[in-house]
């Protein structure tokens, strides 16, 4: 038995340690929003937060989580979290999703980035482009996905 904090809750995930975190938040726990894609990060649709850093959930075994603090699209976009509801604001606005697969995954990395910039500073294309580097989208949805990260800036800022 492995407790793991997920979302600010305690857990208790069932499960061999080596199991990644994807399988035990979506097998076990039933929380679906993080996606799977390539089961070898390299795609980001599993990208979740470990301790506000944005990791590749598929690659990352429980063991790795114990005593850390996972964050899930779940939480991203409920609306707590100020940085997360600016970017789900501006993945709207901008209409970002297509097929919508990989979006989880693209909301998690720009919410982690956006949480680095300087307060009032404004990422230029080429940061936002670096961060989301590693974030495929099937769709080639990129330059709304830029232009989501670019206004959801702004409007913290």
């Amino acid at each position: 038995m492995t407790t793991l904090n997920i979302n600010g809750k305690d857990r208790q995930v069932d499960a061999d340690p080596s199991t990644p975190i994807l399988w035990a938040l979506r097998d076990t726990l039933g929380m679906t929003g993080t996606k799977f894609g390539c089961g070898a990060a390299l795609c980001g649709a599993c990208t979740v937060h470990l301790n506000g850093q944005a990791i590749r959930s598929c690659v990352t075994p429980i063991s790795a989580a114990a005593g850390q603090k996972i964050t899930t699209i779940e939480a991203v976009t409920e609306g707590g979290d100020k940085v997360g509801k600016a970017v789900r604001d501006a993945w709207v606005k901008h209409d970002v999703a297509q097929c919508g697969y990989c979006q989880s995954g693209q909301i998690m990395s720009a919410t982690a980035f956006l949480k680095t910039v300087t307060p009032g500073k404004l990422p230029s294309e080429a940061e936002i482009d670096s961060a989301m580097a590693g974030n495929i989208c099937r769709c080639g949805t990129y330059a709304r996905i830029r232009a989501a990260v670019a206004d959801a800036a702004k409007a913290l800022a």
